[in-house]
């Protein structure tokens, strides 16, 4: 199969690609060396010796080429691996009177929480046992309060509201939050810090990680402070909210609704996106920088990334938290921390306690309880000055050490550096022409020369990994690496490396220069692809992208090694300024290797929740590539030492062959894997009923509705007892039917329509009766506007589509006027907590030419039984799916009508 889809790729792109063949590659870099080659017949011959008398060296045998490489490679293994998975010893109830967190204790709430199962807003399990386990355990608290040190206030509220959000409305009623307020004894303060999570769950999951583990932690986190006699200065609000696997709807109901949210001055935020490992800050502010120094100076295990901040709300992540609404609705600036790792089971019946260790608890809880403590203690909260703008600059060195700087600084440092940088290659040519009796502009000719080579190899070393990806989802092939990761090595970074060091290979192959050395000229190689940096630096920090600080770091430790080589003798003794350079790129290797290895992490699973509209091997190859070209850009050019240097390219070229050959051909490139890493399927149980103007049922019909969530779509399923016979597009429908025809349950479902998938179904699916919606009353208010009342009653997840006819607007409804600005259809997706009375809403609507008597608009009616398994023919086709499949379904009634 991969090589009849090998066959079939256009000729077109072939050609497109050609540009990238050797010839045309020699050729280039051939007419340029003729060029500097002219300018050596108008130069004296050098008597010095001076020029080649590095050459004398002789150059180390090829076998030794490859254990160069080797070398980084085992120390990426030997270093940045243990560093990036080490966590603290868990402490255990033995160690309760230390006044720290207590692991053990967390984990023994966490099992009791997770045992509890789906928590699904509106579900019996989320309203009442999951706010009746949080309730007891805070009784709990309170009773070992520290009464001399302490006041503590609990507050269960109800919280009703619209916002919009995506592609949709976003209504609410009846949503839980759980506040909890600990408060200095006898304080007046006025100014509170924020701590939030949630207990509520995705459809099908026991959410152990997402967000058990983090509401454990806080209820840990309090009783610790309040059983000890540590005095804060500002209260705490520890915020347990009901409903953010919705969108958020807690949160907004708690930052515009509930009398403790104006006193709030900072959040910090807890969520998941994986289960167990270390939790990683990823965003913070907006502006006030100073949340960045607590972090710093009370986080005792820091993991933490400006980069993670800026891809998060670039929105690469497909995830959103609570942080959102904390800070658009309440203003409120803060911290957010979340699980990242095993993202395989996030959202997943396997998001259970088995696969988070104590260790990683006690990691967050120690992070959490330090940083809880300093910030109820910062005198910035009671600030009432204007907040300090500018963000931070932040990341973490192998959770060893933190560092962080403000946005001006660190728009002076990105500068300084590369000016810097450029000044000192500048020096370095001047001294290489006058050590070899050459002009300037000799050796700067040259200079050009290797700059276009390393050019060349900077965008090689992009491209090859993003062709390798593209090659391999055209044979179908995409998703690989999801349970085999060290296939990102073949696939991806071997040919980062091959793209990288093909063209300097062939420049060192095909230059001839009896004036400059060959150490001057890798030195050169070396000096360009640090002018490379500085000018993409320089370019990075006009745009405003603090994520910069990636490409300074390298910089830093070669303008170093590169001054220190400038001032003593070791920059013109043959090979001797190598030692230094080597050295200087240990740290910025371990930097590089480690900050890109976090995303190839969290990003991996979540291609497999992505969608199956976007490529994402390609992201992940281009991620891959920049940290290869980051961690190996100033060590590749040294294989020119070697020689045959043409057998590392070779080699990597056979390890990336056999990567996309266990790929294809093996079971290693299968992506799926029972329980580890599943295959998400998410469908529903369709009943679609169209009534027309007249109340006449015009259309009746049944069948599973598809939401692929990864690439590959249905093709996993193909060849297993799943019977897909009469799949087919619905993008059709789309064309015709509002909002597809379907009972599109969120915005992931609507903006992913057009690659949804219908499978019809003879029998009809018979969803639980519901009184559903009832037109309560018409009035005309006058010759051009019409008002419709109605009542809707259902399940607690809804949802209503309004579609106007042409000449008609809706001038008016019960949700956000202002709304009504964006083009319809309208997405009005509804939810209910423990408060599920039926929703009371008008709809006004205007003709435009005066003539009410023909339809208006239409109106469709979603309503989803999420728990519900269905009929029986339902529950056998569930059944029919291989064990890989993580399924999440339930059955759907969506009535249109015409009004």
């Amino acid at each position: 199969m991969c090589l009849r889809a090998a066959a079939s790729i256009p000729r077109k792109l072939r050609d497109q690609l050609s540009w990238m063949r050797l010839d045309e590659m020699l050729r280039a870099i051939r007419n340029r060396i003729d060029s500097c080659q002219s300018k050596i017949r108008d130069e004296p011959d050098d008597v010095s010796g001076n020029a080649n008398e590095n050459d004398e060296n002789p150059k180390i045998p090829w076998y030794f080429a490859n254990g160069f490489l080797l070398f980084w490679g085992l120390l990426f293994f030997a270093a940045v691996l243990p560093f990036f998975n080490r966590l603290p010893t868990a402490l255990t109830n033995e160690d309760v009177n230390k006044n720290e967190f207590i692991a053990e204790l967390a984990y023994e709430n966490l099992y009791t929480l997770s045992n509890i199962g789906t928590k699904l807003t509106g579900s019996k399990e989320n309203e009442i046992i999951a706010v009746n386990f949080i309730l007891n355990e805070l009784n709990k608290i309170e009773e070992n309060l520290q009464d001399d040190f302490f006041d503590m206030e609990i507050d269960l509220s109800q919280a009703a509201g619209v916002f919009p959000y995506a592609t949709m409305l976003n209504v609410y009623q009846g949503v839980q939050n759980i506040a909890v307020k600990l408060a200095p004894k006898n304080s007046t303060s006025q100014t509170y810090l924020l701590v939030n999570s949630h207990f509520d769950s995705k459809p099908f999951t026991p959410s152990a990680g997402d967000a058990g583990f983090m509401i454990v932690t806080m209820l840990e986190v309090l009783r610790v402070i309040a059983s000890t006699k540590q005095p804060i200065e500002h209260p705490i609000v520890f915020l347990f909210n009901g409903a953010e696997e919705g969108m958020m709807q807690a949160s907004h109901g708690f930052a515009t609704q509930h009398k403790w949210a104006p006193y709030c001055k900072a959040v910090i935020n807890l969520d998941a996106a994986g289960s167990g490992g270390r939790e990683i800050l990823f965003q913070s502010g907006p502006n006030n920088p100073w949340l960045v120094d607590y972090y710093k100076k009370y986080a005792k295990h820091p993991f933490a990334t400006t980069m993670a901040e800026e891809i998060f709300q670039a929105g690469i992540i497909p995830s959103d938290t609570d942080f959102r609404h904390f800070n658009l609705y309440g203003k409120i600036p803060g911290l957010d921390l979340a699980q990242c790792f095993n993202g395989y089971v996030y959202h997943t019946k396997y998001d259970l306690i088995d696969v988070i260790p104590r260790e990683s608890l006690q990691n967050t809880g120690d992070n959490v309880l330090s940083l809880v403590r300093g910030l109820a203690n910062a005198t910035e909260l009671s600030d009432k000055s204007a907040p300090v703008m500018g963000h931070a600059v932040f990341f973490d060195f192998l959770g060893l050490y933190f560092i962080h700087y403000s946005e001006t600084t660190g728009i002076i440092l990105n500068l300084a550096i590369a000016i810097a940088t450029l000044i000192l290659i500048s020096v370095s040519i001047w001294r290489m022409a006058k050590v070899s009796n050459a002009s300037v502009s000799h050796v700067a000719c040259w200079f050009s020369v290797t700059l276009i080579v390393q050019v060349i190899s900077f965008i090689l070393g992009l491209l090859f990994p993003a062709v390798v990806a593209w090659f391999m989802d055209s044979l179908g092939q995409s998703l690989t690496y999801f349970s085999s990761p060290m296939l990102i090595i073949g696939l991806y970074v071997c040919p980062s490396l091959i793209g990288l060091s093909l063209p300097l290979v062939v420049y060192s192959s095909i230059h001839r220069n009896k004036k400059i050395s060959t150490a001057y000229h890798i030195q050169l190689g070396l000096h360009s692809h640090a002018a490379i940096l500085s000018l993409l630096v320089l370019f990075l920090t006009a745009l405003g992208i603090r994520s910069t600080y990636v490409l300074v770091i390298p910089l830093i430790f070669y303008s170093l090694a590169l001054a220190i080589n400038l001032l003593t003798t070791l920059h013109d003794r043959g090979f001797a300024w190598m030692a230094l350079l080597k050295a200087g790129q240990l740290i910025p290797f371990l930097c590089s290797s480690y900050s890109f290895y976090i995303f190839i992490v969290v990003l991996t699973p979540m291609g497999g929740r992505a969608g199956s509209a976007a490529n994402r091997d390609v992201l992940i190859a281009v991620l891959t590539a920049t940290g290869t070209i980051l961690s190996f850009g100033f060590l590749l050019p040294l294989i020119n030492i070697f020689r045959r240097p043409s057998f590392v390219i070779y080699s990597l070229l056979g390890v990336t062959v056999l990567a996309m050959i266990l790929g294809c051909f093996t079971p290693i490139g299968f992506p799926y894997r029972s329980k580890t890493n599943g295959h998400r399927v998410a469908y529903l149980q369709v009943r679609n009923m169209f009534y027309e103007y007249d109340g006449t049922l015009s259309k009746d019909e049944s069948g599973y509705l598809f939401s692929f969530q990864d690439r590959r779509e249905e093709r996993p399923l193909l060849g297993t007892n799943v019977n897909l016979t009469g799949l087919v597009s619905i993008k059709s429908k789309c064309e015709t039917e509002m909002m597809c025809g379907m009972p599109l349950y969120d915005y992931r479902f609507t903006k992913s329509r057009l690659q949804s998938k219908w499978l019809p179904r003879s029998e009809p699916i018979v969803p639980p009766e519901i009184r559903g919606l009832e037109l309560l009353n018409k009035t005309i208010l006058n010759a051009t506007n019409v008002r419709f009342e109605f009542n809707l009653t259902g399940p607690s997840h809804m949802s209503l589509f309004i579609q106007p006819y042409d000449n008609v607007k809706i001038s008016n409804w019960s949700f956000i006027p202002s709304y009504l600005n964006m083009p319809p259809p309208y997405h009005i997706y509804l939810t209910y907590g423990i408060d599920n009375s039926p929703y009371n809403f008008f709809v006004e609507a205007s003709s435009l030419h005066g003539d009410l008597g023909f339809p208006l608009f239409q109106m469709g009616v979603s309503a989803h039984f999420i728990g519900n398994e269905g009929d029986a023919q339902s529950v056998k086709f569930a059944s029919s799916f291989p064990s890989y499949s993580i399924l999440a379904q339930w059955p759907a009634l969506y009535k249109r009508y015409v009004f």
